[in-house]
């Protein structure tokens, strides 16, 4: 569960200044300062085995990753987040001059928690709907084999797959690019987590 921080209204410049000097991640939404839950190992090593089998398959092709650190802007709602991972075909489009901040993600993936799950899959998904570019959006459990995969059609709608076994091989529909389990869940421990 994400926990605001406080009950004043902040501009977008006032957030990105306290930002800058934080020491911890904060989603800003219409207003609001929302302090960003922790992560896992286990979601750290599915992020990071991800953006490792991602950047060399894309090697030399017209594709930038970015994991964590690079804030996505969302006009349509007024919303800075950080989703756990980006694919930006091209070139990065920066909000204003923030070279910390795009605009255009191709793809998007967030590694679930307890905390974040339902917004993962709710309001937070429809913010990033709003994106033009935007046109996959990937969810990965991080508790158990488990993703899920919605693909934007040409007709503007949405397609869903589940993927639920050890056995499964995740596919994106926007580029060239596939991943067995073992590789994405390589040293995911699934016992005693509580996050």
């Amino acid at each position: 569960m994400q926990i605001q921080t406080r009950n004043k209204v902040y501009t977008p410049e006032e957030y990105l200044f306290l930002e800058e000097n934080a020491e911890d991640k904060h989603e800003y939404l219409d207003g609001e300062i929302i302090s960003m839950t922790g992560g896992t190992t286990n979601h750290n090593e599915i992020t990071g085995n991800l953006y490792a089998y991602l950047k060399f398959a894309l090697k030399g092709k017209n594709y930038r990753i970015f994991i964590g650190d690079v804030r996505l802007w969302i006009p349509d709602y007024n919303l800075y987040t950080y989703p756990d991972l980006m694919v930006i075909e091209d070139k990065p489009a920066y909000h204003q001059t923030r070279t910390d901040t795009v605009t255009n993600p191709l793809i998007i993936v967030e590694v679930l928690s307890k905390s974040t799950a339902n917004y993962d899959r709710g309001d937070k998904f429809k913010f990033y709907r709003s994106i033009p570019e935007f046109k996959e959006y990937i969810l990965i459990d991080q508790y158990q084999f488990y993703i899920e995969q919605y693909v934007k059609t040409s007709e503007e709608k949405w397609e869903v797959t589940y993927y639920e076994s050890e056995e499964s091989r995740l596919k994106l529909a926007t580029l060239d690019f596939e991943i067995v389990f073992s590789d994405l869940y390589e040293r995911v421990d699934f016992k005693n987590q509580d996050i």
